[in-house]
């Protein structure tokens, strides 16, 4: 008769993190499996069923439950601790267990001498490329003489290990304000008018509107029409193209009702551009109050867009000049 199996606990980051591997097609599949014995168990399914599921036996389903409630405990500290840490640790906790044979191919400084390479811009090492791939990197350690050879795939995994990822950027921008008590305060400026947003909707329908642009969209055409999907053949697209330039799509962000409206596309994104955008956005509800949220791009606070928003005001008074606040 079978024992009891163990009860599995998982936080909310580490069930994340089982759910990623659990899905990755770039994982390991030994490590996708057992990310999904632990979900499974969590769902305190049997390990009968969970072992159909997932193609192993039930003694390995028991044996993958008691590894993770074994190292929960350890697990959840160093999410306390040091939560970038976290996916490794897993991943270190549902791999194999440490075999009998030789040791390792690969020193901890020939290691770390890889690493050190992948955050290096390419750049550096004379290489026409912006990012870093495995075979790049490879080709690099073993021309640099930090290790005589290795596969790429070796490389990638040390770079896994190490949550390094040379293949991608993520963009960021610096304030250009110096003084950082008058930065905080446009930050909680903006903030609180988003989070008054709903109350004043309601109480007075005011509409609260995020406004930005995305430009140099490619205004491509089909040379074909695509195929519809058809019985055992997927949608098909005609792979050439015309082209017709570029185009400019100005947006609006409704911040309560979560919709975008009265979005303008366009060839150019200029200071008549803007102020009829905004025309056409406050013409689409006539009788409304309207907070419209922009970024300090130049054509945002053109003299066009002022003098038409004081005449929409009916304001009758200086309005002092560029980039000095005047509050109506």
């Amino acid at each position: 008769m079978p024992g009891k199996a163990r009860r599995v606990q998982i936080t909310e980051r580490q069930q994340k993190v089982l759910r990623e591997f659990s899905r990755s097609r770039t994982e390991p599949k030994s490590l996708s499996q057992r990310a999904q014995i632990v979900l499974a168990a969590f769902d305190r399914r049997l390990n009968e069923d969970i072992a159909a599921e997932v193609g192993l036996n039930r003694k390995d389903v028991g044996r993958w439950r008691r590894r993770w409630q074994d190292a929960w405990d350890e697990l959840t500290r160093l999410e306390c601790r040091e939560p970038t840490r976290l996916k490794a640790a897993i991943r270190e906790t549902l791999a194999d267990a440490p075999r009998s044979g030789s040791l390792g191919k690969f020193t901890a400084a020939q290691v770390c001498g890889i690493l050190a390479v992948a955050c290096e811009p390419p750049e550096n090492s004379d290489r026409p490329i912006s990012h870093w791939t495995n075979d790049e990197l490879r080709d690099e350690v073993i021309k640099r003489g930090i290790v005589e050879n290795i596969s790429s795939s070796q490389v990638g995994r040390y770079l896994r290990d190490a949550q390094l990822q040379p293949h991608r950027r993520k963009m960021w921008i610096n304030t250009k304000e110096k003084d950082p008590e008058e930065f905080q305060r446009k930050v909680e400026e903006v903030c609180q008018t988003y989070l008054e947003a709903s109350a004043r909707f309601d109480s007075d329908g005011t509409r609260t509107v995020c406004c930005d642009e995305i430009t140099g969209i490619q205004a491509l055409e089909r040379a074909a029409p695509t195929q519809p999907m058809q019985s055992g053949q997927v949608e098909r697209q005609e792979f050439e193209y015309i082209r017709h330039g570029t185009t400019t799509v100005i947006g609006n962000w409704d911040v309560v009702q979560g919709i975008t409206f009265q979005n303008t596309i366009g060839p150019t994104r200029t200071e008549e551009d803007f102020v009829s955008h905004i025309q056409q956005t406050v013409a689409s509800d006539p009788d409304a109050k309207w907070v419209l949220v922009v970024d300090c791009l130049n054509i945002h606070q053109s003299a066009s867009l002022v003098e038409w928003i004081a005449s929409e005001c009916e304001l009758d008074r200086e309005l002092g000049k560029k980039r000095e606040r005047v509050v109506c």
